[in-house]
């Protein structure tokens, strides 16, 4: 009586693939979720300089609606959301949340060259550290659970 052996783990080139979508995600992650915050609050701070009172909302959101700043900002967020959800249906959480943590970086240099904000030492000191501890979860597989890959 032979007995066979199934390999249940997929070919190579579909995990290299899978491997490809999630970083490349995760990639669009970092990328549109700092910027679609940094438009929203640039529209923001073009239509309100300073605080505001609550008979001026109405005025301040018909103000958002037409902004095309605020639009970008509402788009880019929306780009965001579609590949966390995408990305979170094939990697473990605990994987994609640390290494979109590299978004940190680009909020940091969009602030400084995008609004203009001084980035103190400490600071770059700080997202430094979150880079080191992003690049330590990107040794590790995107899924640990069971499950389609």
């Amino acid at each position: 009586m032979a007995l066979t052996t199934q390999d249940a783990s997929p070919p190579a080139t579909h995990s290299s693939k899978l491997q490809l979508k999630t970083y490349l995600l995760i990639l669009i992650m970092i990328i549109f979720g700092p910027l679609g915050n940094v438009l929203l609050g640039m529209g923001m701070k073009h239509l309100s300089q300073g605080s505001w009172t609550a008979a001026q909302l109405p005025s301040l959101l018909a103000g958002a609606i037409g902004s095309g700043t605020i639009w970008l900002g509402i788009a880019s967020l929306i780009t965001f959301f579609v590949a966390n959800i995408l990305v979170l249906s094939w990697a473990d959480y605990s994987f994609v949340q640390p290494a979109a943590s590299l978004a940190y970086l680009v909020v940091a240099v969009m602030s400084r060259f995008i609004l203009h904000e001084s980035v103190t030492p400490l600071r770059w000191a700080g997202v430094g550290v979150i880079c080191v501890g992003v690049a330590v979860i990107g040794r590790t597989p995107a899924r640990t659970t069971g499950g389609v890959q």
